[in-house]
């Protein structure tokens, strides 16, 4: 594969849907709703597009997908989409379907899948030089009104999976901060980032809160990076090599 970093464009469309843009080619994650178009107003530019979706939920996968097939290169679907009967309106041919600690390498493309700690997968792309990953619903689901055993269960499950990505480089992450989860927002992203070689975070699976803020521990010291929390559909900020967000 061709190392040829630049910048990268990144546009928030709702949820945890984000298009990633780079010279002629884009990622697509989690597309279920562009209240802004910003997918439609990009198309025009994107020569080789690349669709992902981490699972079957109403927010994070939509067939609507499909319409983009003249240009995507491939889909790279979570395995549980596959017993929806709309997403048999996505190419069969054009469709990837990943379980969890899948790969698969071609179309100058690298992607891993990896587990949740809710439905279907998360994903670690390589692709120009850039390695990105996007959670999907991995993350510490700590629901404070659970059960002791709930929470123990979920805090386990989420320890278990850090595991396998302990050490790992991502020039850029998307991870959870839902609102819901309120003192434990950002339990997941900071557990993450500690424990990972993350040089730039996103954070998502938050509507209709304000915007997150890392706790003043959240980073341990000297290990500081780039941060942005979107709000807005359609907004945007470009990403340069080495993790550095300008509007």
């Amino acid at each position: 594969m061709t190392d040829r970093k630049k910048e990268l464009t990144i546009i928030y469309l709702l949820n945890s849907g984000f298009l990633v843009r780079g010279d002629g080619w884009a990622l697509l994650f989690d597309d279920f709703q562009d209240p802004a178009g910003a997918v439609d107003q990009a198309l025009p530019e994107i020569e080789e597009l690349y669709i992902f979706a981490s699972h079957a939920h109403f927010d994070h996968f939509s067939p609507e997908i499909a319409r983009y097939a003249k240009k995507t290169r491939r889909y790279f679907l979570s395995r549980d989409i596959a017993g929806v009967p709309s997403a048999r309106r996505i190419p069969a041919d054009q469709t990837t379907w990943l379980g969890v600690y899948d790969s698969y390498e071609g179309d100058r493309i690298r992607v891993v899948s990896y587990d949740s700690t809710d439905e279907g997968t998360s994903f670690a792309v390589t692709f120009e030089g850039w390695r990105i990953f996007h959670a999907g619903d991995f993350n510490w689901w700590h629901w404070r009104e659970d059960t002791p055993d709930n929470i123990g269960f979920a805090r386990n499950g989420f320890m278990k999976q850090m595991k396998k990505l302990d050490g790992a480089f991502f020039d850029l992450a998307f991870f959870p901060a839902d609102g819901r989860l309120e003192e434990a927002r950002s339990w997941g992203a900071k557990e993450f980032c500690r424990r990972t070689d993350t040089r730039a975070l996103v954070t998502m699976h938050s509507v209709g809160y304000p915007r997150w803020r890392p706790e003043p521990d959240f980073f341990l010291p000297g290990r500081e990076i780039p941060y942005w929390s979107p709000v807005t559909p359609g907004e945007k900020r470009h990403l340069a090599q080495g993790g550095k967000f300008t509007e």
